[in-house]
């Protein structure tokens, strides 16, 4: 790891650091903000920022040619993502809201310093997963992994500026612009700890699963890999590839969903018929597309098998009559 971006691995360490500080606090302190213990959110944004950090600094190692301008759009990744928790933990310390917070002057300030940070993090992304997805990488399996969960984290980052922007009733007078909730206020009923509406639709949920798409989708070839040695029907890459592939095509689909559920007002929890036949389909694709994969080496074994046995018995048969 001596080698992989150095302040991406320092906002990975602080971050987590920060995690088990706001953990503490988390315990000790009683205080709450829209029905939600203030220190939740820094312990979720802490967490969620060292992991996207980490991943980030090894996908950076991954890149065969030093490219100057990939490593400097990690550095925007860190500084930026650290800006936004240090911002986050102030305002929790305060009891404030850090989102949407127009009250006064200053925490309208704070929320457009977040606005600039959430930018440079989006560009950032942008420009470093460029410079990742020119190079392959080790093998198949592993560069499909990557580029899905490229494009599905970039598209999960982006999927936040839903929130911003005054929701119906909201002005600079009441001192909340935009919010995470659709079709219900923020601060209503929610997931532990999450916090994500049990009654409404939440846009942090797309949010959190087209960015994490990063870290999850290229474990899926390591994991596979890992298996190979038990499960010889892994070992082939083919196999391995179309595994791949077959994940981050439903997992796209669940991002896909889950944005679309939301932004219909539709709390996670309680899906309805349409959502639940759409996610129907997504599972029937992925378990069809599981299994083609797994299959196609077994019919070729199985021809080669039956086939292979019909000359030898010919060849003996002549040699009897002779």
């Amino acid at each position: 790891m001596s080698h992989w971006h150095r302040p991406l691995m320092v906002s990975a360490g602080l971050m987590s650091v920060l995690a088990a500080a706001t953990a503490v606090a988390l315990v000790l302190d009683d205080r709450t903000l829209d029905g939600m213990p203030v220190w939740a959110k820094p312990l979720k944004f802490a967490m969620s920022v060292a992991v996207y950090s980490f991943t980030w600094a090894w996908l950076l190692s991954l890149q065969r040619r030093d490219r100057r301008w990939g490593r400097r759009a990690g550095t925007v990744l860190a500084v930026a993502g650290v800006a936004e928790v240090a911002v986050i933990t102030f305002q929790a310390a305060r009891a404030h809201r850090s989102h949407f917070n127009a009250a006064t002057p200053f925490d309208s300030a704070l929320f457009g310093v977040m606005g600039v940070m959430i930018i440079g993090l989006m560009v950032a992304n942008i420009v470093a997963a460029v410079a990742v997805l020119l190079d392959r990488q080790a093998d198949g399996p592993s560069t499909w992994a990557v580029r899905f969960g490229l494009v599905i984290s970039t598209l999960g980052l982006a999927s936040g500026g839903l929130m911003l922007g005054p929701r119906p009733g909201q002005s600079l007078a009441g001192g909340v612009i935009g919010a995470h909730t659709v079709s219900a206020p923020d601060g209503g009923p929610g997931l532990p700890l999450l916090g994500w509406s049990v009654v409404a639709g939440d846009l942090r949920v797309p949010h959190f699963v087209g960015m994490h798409a990063l870290q999850l989708l290229p474990l899926l070839p390591l994991a596979l890999a890992a298996l190979s040695r038990r499960f010889p029907v892994l070992a082939p890459e083919r196999v391995r590839q179309g595994l791949t592939l077959t994940a981050g095509g439903p997992y796209a689909g669940g991002f896909a969903l889950v944005l679309w559920q939301a932004l219909r007002g539709q709390s996670l929890v309680r899906p309805d018929g349409p959502t639940l036949a759409a996610a129907g389909v997504l599972v029937v694709l992925g378990l069809a597309g599981a299994a083609a994969s797994t299959r196609a080496p077994g019919r070729s074994t199985t021809r080669t098998a039956t086939t292979s046995p019909a000359p030898a018995a010919t060849t003996a048969a002549v040699e009897a009559v002779r």
